[in-house]
């Protein structure tokens, strides 16, 4: 009887250590968290003046939009002296997403006649298919 009854204390002031140190944790474990959505919200920097030079506007195109909705592709027009990098960076500090590839390629200006009287010149631009990470996406036409 007399080890039935310290089997019984024992087992209770385990029980109340238990309690007392769950608190604690629950406590640490709150602050993880708030520092975790802190790092989210701080994930990328702040867009610069130039990184809106160098993204121009969307190319909206038939094969662009299947890029869109099948990989998760976005094209873009882009400023003529802008290479992968820079943008890389615009491109993930303005629409605060994750950017895993950037393929850029020149499209050639073309000479077309306006009737069979009028000619004219369809002029050149520099485009970028940025790749975006999978689980992310962005909204281009904002009301």
């Amino acid at each position: 009887m007399a080890a039935a009854k310290k089997t019984e204390t024992a087992v209770a002031s385990e029980v109340a250590i238990e309690k007392v140190e769950t608190p604690k944790k629950k406590a640490t474990a709150k602050k993880a968290v708030k520092t975790a959505s802190k790092k989210v919200e701080k994930r990328f920097a702040q867009p610069t003046f130039r990184d809106y030079d160098v993204i121009m506007k969307p190319l909206i195109t038939e094969k662009a939009m299947d890029l869109m909705q099948r990989l998760n592709k976005v094209t873009v027009k882009v400023k003529a002296d802008s290479n992968k990098a820079e943008v890389k960076m615009a491109f993930e500090r303005i629409f605060q997403v994750k950017v895993v590839d950037v393929r850029i390629s020149n499209v050639n200006a073309k000479i077309t006649t306006r009737g069979s009287r009028y000619k004219g010149k369809i002029s050149g631009f520099k485009k970028a298919i940025v790749t975006i990470a999978e689980g992310e996406a962005i909204d281009l036409f904002k009301e």
